[in-house]
């Protein structure tokens, strides 16, 4: 394993991606559904059964088949559509009728679950958190078929089949499972794309693959709260202080201290939302000396006090 991919591997460990919401949607031909914007969610659409066309925001037409899955990393507008030329209504005008505690049925029809489908999807609305990686997210194309991955990455195959087996046979436990694979595939398809370079265009790739960026990159990953200065960050990278951080704003579009701010904020939020961990706590861990410090850093990048962000979070 080369430098790069041992980092990459080791900054995806930081790599949050569940669904909050599945569905199970049985369609008739003709049909056409929209999915609205949903920022901050990544949208899986997976094919079990028949074949149908998706419409991008932009307006690109992807066709699948059964046994295709789809990720739409940014949660933009999309239609899935039987034909060009079918209307679509939103999917909140459709039936709706819970499998189970996560997971729907949506169909066009008065049955639950109908076996008489021309098409059978299931869907996943995800949360999605790269951890350090999250300035990745935003480089990431509007769609990501998991077709581009199978013939580097073979392992992802029998999970689509087993998906498939599920949305079709229907037995006991079926959403569930259906639920877990979902997100299993939906992070295969995230990790592949990081792996193969993510595109080639994104300057934190760029600073990964300089192998002298990559250790003082690597560096704050591991350890976030140290009290790191560029002086320190210019040692572990083997170079001096002029010539790093130079490379380093060049590749990254910012400073390094920029960078280690950046990342301890998204830790933060991590922490603070997901983990339900004190403010004061996660102050301390991530190399702040007093609250009034990271809560002006944290304000600063994320546009919000901690403090209001744990409060919303106490009330869900």
């Amino acid at each position: 394993m080369s430098r790069y991919e041992d980092l990459t591997s080791e900054l995806l460990m930081g790599m949050r991606l569940y669904g909050v919401r599945y569905q199970r949607i049985a369609l008739h031909a003709p049909f056409g559904l929209q999915y609205d914007d949903a920022p901050g969610r990544a949208q899986l659409h997976f094919v079990g059964r028949g074949s149908l066309l998706i419409r991008s925001a932009s307006g690109v037409i992807y066709p699948l088949q059964a046994g295709d899955a789809l990720l739409i990393p940014h949660g933009k507008p999309h239609a899935l559509i039987s034909s060009e030329e079918a209307v679509c209504e939103p999917i909140s005008t459709f039936n709706s009728r819970p499998i189970c505690a996560s997971v729907c049925a949506i169909d066009d029809s008065t049955e639950l679950c109908p076996d008489n489908s021309d098409v059978i999807l299931f869907s996943a609305c995800m949360a999605f958190e790269l951890g350090g990686m999250q300035p990745l997210v935003h480089t990431m194309p509007d769609v990501m078929l998991v077709s581009t991955l199978l013939a580097q990455y073979p392992e992802i195959q029998p999970i689509l089949d087993a998906m498939e087996r599920e949305t079709r046979q229907r037995k006991a436990g079926f959403a569930g499972i259906l639920s877990r694979l979902a997100d299993v595939v939906a992070a295969q398809i995230v990790r592949g794309w990081v792996e193969n370079g993510c595109g080639k265009g994104s300057g934190l790739v760029q600073a990964l693959r300089d192998p002298r960026l990559s250790l003082a990159m690597a560096a704050m990953h591991r350890a976030p709260g140290e009290n790191w200065t560029v002086e320190r960050l210019a040692r572990e990278s083997g170079s001096s202080r002029s010539v790093f951080a130079a490379r380093f704003q060049t590749a990254t579009g910012m400073t390094p201290l920029r960078y280690l701010t950046e990342l301890r904020m998204r830790l933060a939020v991590e922490r603070i939302v997901n983990e339900g961990e004190a403010v004061e706590s996660v102050a301390f861990h991530l190399g702040y000396g007093s609250l009034a410090a990271f809560s002006r850093a944290f304000k600063r990048i994320v546009g919000t006090p901690p403090g209001a962000l744990r409060a919303e979070r106490d009330m869900r």
